[in-house]
């Protein structure tokens, strides 16, 4: 008999307790729209058109590294799938010296920027440097700006 009505008095209090906090909860502040579901686009097959702003070169000192910044945005009505820069050292002499490849592995969706850092073994014999831009279905057309607007 206790136990019956002990269960009876615990069913209570519970459904006590959730229409307290129902009610609480719609006097409350409204709750947040849904985010907005970030538009995917096609991927871009073939050529590829890209804005980059001029590349910054610093030495690391604590590593011993060049480390090349560069910040490239989408100027394509598509997607750019497997964006990869690769950077190339040169002596004086004109002879070839290792440099750096990245890879973005995510997307570039049209308008939006990446920033990609290339990092080198520093080397007494660099002389000058060059980048070759490519993605996973074609090549990629580069346009050096002065700024990079947020679109």
């Amino acid at each position: 008999m206790k136990r019956a009505a002990l269960a009876t008095l615990a069913a209570v209090v519970a459904l006590s307790v959730a229409v307290a906090g129902a009610a609480y909860a719609a006097q409350g502040t409204p709750a947040p729209p849904p985010p907005a579901k970030k538009k995917f686009a096609p991927p871009v097959r073939g050529v590829a058109d890209v804005g980059i702003l001029k590349p910054v070169v610093k030495v690391d000192t604590k590593t011993n590294e060049v480390v090349t910044t560069i910040k490239v945005k989408n100027l394509s009505n598509g997607a750019i799938a497997g964006l990869r820069v690769a950077e190339f050292w040169y002596d004086k002499a004109g002879n070839m010296l290792p440099g750096d490849s990245k890879l973005v592995r995510q997307p570039i969706q049209p308008g939006e920027v990446a920033t990609i850092e290339l990092r080198t073994p520093k080397n007494p014999k660099m002389d000058r440097n060059s980048y070759q831009f490519s993605h996973a279905n074609g090549q990629v057309k580069t346009k050096v700006l002065t700024k990079l607007d947020a679109s």
